[in-house]
């Protein structure tokens, strides 16, 4: 075999071997200089280390260093005549590192599995015994979370199964810990939990302690007694436990939802999440296989 037809198996090899490559500790291809330079580097690197086996077997026989002069037409050559390799290889990556992705949450959630779902310290509004559970980790004063607090409202009002399990995940100001303190007293009280949620997630103003005590009071409960308790070590326990959660999943912004062993970031909208839990009684995943 030639030293150029070598060269050119070699090449072959790593690009068709990329397309199924591990993501595990490697940057994203991309499809600019970056990644044909190191397809470059990768087939002489290849290359060299075949020559060297061969020098092995027949010392004899003399055997040229390839150059990148001889790879980069080779390589030209081949990507031109398929250009669209490299797209192929991207969504290669994209669904590998999506698997893998999915693996450690599985594996992630598996291992908090009861602080996840059955912290009874936990705020759960719905059908307590629902046949399906989704978990959204929030923050008063999100945006996002604002928008798509007529998604959850819908779900529970349609979904006599359905249970949805409220996380305090206060990330975005020292006024929504202030809020979130209130919040997981409220949570303890015998008033009607989805009330109080909905008046700070409707407010015209930040949501800060002044306005969870107002929306408190409005249930019955003494705001005194509130500003008193938000402080005590249970209540920062009960908001460490979102913490840990988060930090052991992975999760950096609000809204954030959990179904079954689905970690969803962001507000999908009330179609997807609705699709999502009819996957779960289905097929006991969140996408099941057609």
């Amino acid at each position: 075999m030639s030293r150029v037809t070598l060269a050119l198996v070699a090449l072959v090899g790593i690009l068709a071997g990329a397309l199924g490559y591990s993501t595990l500790n490697k940057p994203a291809p991309r499809t600019d200089e970056v990644a044909v330079q190191a397809l470059i580097n990768e087939a002489i690197s290849t290359y060299d280390a075949k020559r060297l086996a061969e020098q092995a077997a027949a010392p004899v026989e003399e055997v040229a260093a390839v150059t990148q002069d001889m790879i980069n037409p080779m390589i030209e050559s081949f990507l031109m005549a398929d250009p669209k390799i490299l797209q192929r290889m991207s969504v290669a990556l994209d669904t590998t590192i999506r698997a893998e992705e999915q693996a450690a949450a599985t594996t992630a959630i598996a291992s908090m599995q009861d602080a996840i779902f059955n912290d009874p310290k936990q705020v759960v509004v719905g059908n307590p015994d629902g046949d399906v559970t989704l978990v959204e980790f929030f923050d008063y004063n999100c945006g996002y979370c604002r928008s798509a607090l007529p998604d959850l409202a819908t779900l529970l009002a349609e979904d006599p199964n359905l249970r949805v399990v409220l996380k305090e995940f206060p990330i975005l100001s020292n006024e929504s810990i202030d809020a979130a303190r209130i919040a997981v007293l409220v949570g303890d009280a015998d008033v009607d939990y989805w009330a109080f949620h909905e008046a700070l997630f409707t407010s015209r103003s930040q949501v800060d302690k002044q306005v969870a005590l107002d929306a408190a009071a409005e249930l019955g409960l003494s705001p005194v007694t509130l500003e008193l308790d938000m402080g005590t070590e249970a209540v920062s326990e009960t908001i460490q436990t979102s913490y840990e959660i988060a930090k052991a999943l992975n999760i950096t912004g609000t809204p954030t939802y959990i179904i079954g062993n689905e970690i969803i970031p962001g507000a999908i909208g009330l179609d997807e999440l609705r699709a999502r839990i009819a996957n779960m009684r289905a097929c006991g995943k969140t996408e099941c296989e057609s």
